[in-house]
């Protein structure tokens, strides 16, 4: 094998890795328990802010086009990570389809943008849920004290830094905590969990999208296109192209399931089903949200943080309790995103721990639990920290990068692979390819070509602090490099 910033691992070594199930993770995850985990990792917040947001500003009723738009670009994703999944059941996720296609450097790489993709994005998404929870508990009487529910200190490009006289973000921090304690204990108590909160939060999206469709006015979706107003993005089809950019990163989080391979039961039939078929319900849930909220107001009016409310609004006086239904529903969607995110972090950081470049103590699992059990609670510290006393809703472009760059890398991946090991046995293959893989890569690297300058730098500073480690530790600890 050759060793170097290229040595490759071999996958018949993987197999190897993944058949020990006394000592590696527990498989208890099936077909159904996957689906759930993306459910739960994609709809968010999102889908109630960024639909009313996108409507307003860039493409009206037509926002329905921008989401099947944006879901066709992840779907070309996703099917390059099924493919992986299902030929490589390991819990390293990207990070081991690029050290199996290209080499042990590139994976490195991988490891960081995943990291940036779901470290930064539980604490972001911690940070939100704070918010919601501050804002349902006022509504409430229980307000809650603002030096204990903000960070001490928040950003502005034009201000920089400044006091926000808080102490710091309690919610935020107690939450994180919360997941992690529950992650720790199993998979099963995991996937329970997890599997309650989707339920919660589809029945509530189903209870709206019920009542809604009585309250539907046909002159509310017409024009279903509006007429672009002579500015490029402002509407028209150019609209919804600028609007689906926007959208796609309310389709994030599917990918998580791919670091829970080691964990199905059949990863070479369950991966394809969780990864595809919770992009497929998503995508449902999403176009049927989106119909129905911009057919019971004016599109014009949903341009505000809480375009539900707007719209629940329209239902009448007599629907007032359905608006705390909501916020109690984006709190379990919060939490949901939370823990899958949590979750997948410490599987990527348990791989890289077995393959030398991280210190040992993120490889060990729990004897009882069988679990990363001291990962997840060093990440959850990390975590805490970051989103108790940072400002972390400044990273939410930089999680999209990374996410971006994770995708187009899959896809890439997918491409070198057939080209130099044509032969291998692959329980699901993607379709159309070279083609599916190449659409994949060009528009991911599309988005992030638009992505602002700032974030480049962000992403181009973490990956440079990511390379030093990995000179001064992971090449001397490598076991592909040391074997």
């Amino acid at each position: 094998m050759k060793k170097g910033l290229f040595a490759k691992k071999s996958i018949g070594a993987l197999l190897k890795e993944a058949a020990d199930t006394k000592h590696g993770l527990k498989r208890a995850l099936g077909p159904l328990n996957l689906t759930a985990m993306g459910v739960g990792a994609v709809i968010g917040a999102g889908l109630f802010v960024l639909t009313g947001e996108v409507a307003a500003n860039f493409a009206g009723p037509a926002v329905v086009i921008s989401f099947i738009i944006a879901a066709i670009i992840c779907s070309f994703a996703a099917l390059c990570y099924a493919e992986f999944a299902s030929l490589i059941p390991i819990a390293g996720s990207a990070y081991t389809y690029a050290f199996v296609a290209i080499g042990e450097f590139f994976a490195w790489i991988m490891g960081i943008a995943l990291t940036v993709e779901y470290l930064f994005s539980f604490c972001t998404v911690a940070v939100g849920w704070s918010g919601y929870l501050t804002s349902l508990l006022s509504d409430l009487g229980i307000p809650l004290p603002m030096i204990l529910s903000k960070a001490p200190l928040v950003y502005s490009a034009e201000a920089g830094w400044v006091s926000t006289g808080a102490m710091f973000n309690l919610p935020a921090m107690a939450i994180i905590a919360l997941i992690a304690w529950l992650v720790s204990r199993g998979i099963q108590t995991a996937a329970f969990l997890n599997d309650l909160l989707v339920l919660v939060k589809l029945a509530v999206i189903l209870l709206f999208v019920g009542f809604g469709i009585a309250f539907i006015k046909g002159e509310h979706l017409t024009p279903f296109i509006p007429e672009n107003t002579g500015v490029f993005g402002e509407f028209g089809w150019s609209g919804i192209l600028r609007g689906a950019g926007v959208v796609f990163f309310a389709f994030l989080g599917f990918d998580a399931v791919s670091t829970l391979a080691q964990e199905a039961k059949n990863p070479q039939r369950d991966m394809p089903i969780g990864m595809i078929g919770s992009l497929l319900i998503c995508t449902v849930v999403y176009i049927i949200f989106a119909v129905i909220m911009t057919g019971v107001v004016d599109y014009r009016t949903l341009g505000v943080a809480d375009p539900v409310g707007v719209a629940v609004n329209a239902f009448g006086p007599s629907f007032t309790w359905l608006r705390y239904i909501i916020n109690f529903a984006i709190l379990a969607g919060l939490t949901s995103v939370i823990l899958v995110m949590m979750t997948a972090q410490a599987r990527i950081f348990y791989t890289m721990a077995h393959d030398g470049l991280v210190p040992a103590i993120f490889g060990k699992t729990h004897p009882k639990y069988r679990t990363p059990f001291y990962t997840t609670l060093i990440l959850a510290g990390v975590g805490v920290l970051l989103a108790g006393f940072f400002p972390v809703n400044i990273l939410g472009q930089l999680t999209s990068m990374g996410a971006l760059f994770v995708f187009g890398m899959v896809c890439f991946g997918v491409l070198v692979l057939r080209f130099t090991q044509p032969s291998l046995h692959r329980p699901f293959k993607t379709p159309f390819t070279p083609w599916v893989p190449l659409l994949g890569t060009l528009g991911c690297l599309f988005q992030m070509i638009l992505m602002p300058g700032v974030t480049w730098i962000q992403f181009i500073l973490l990956i440079g602090a990511g390379c030093l480690f990995y000179a001064y530790y992971g090449r001397k600890h490598s076991k592909i490099r040391n074997s």
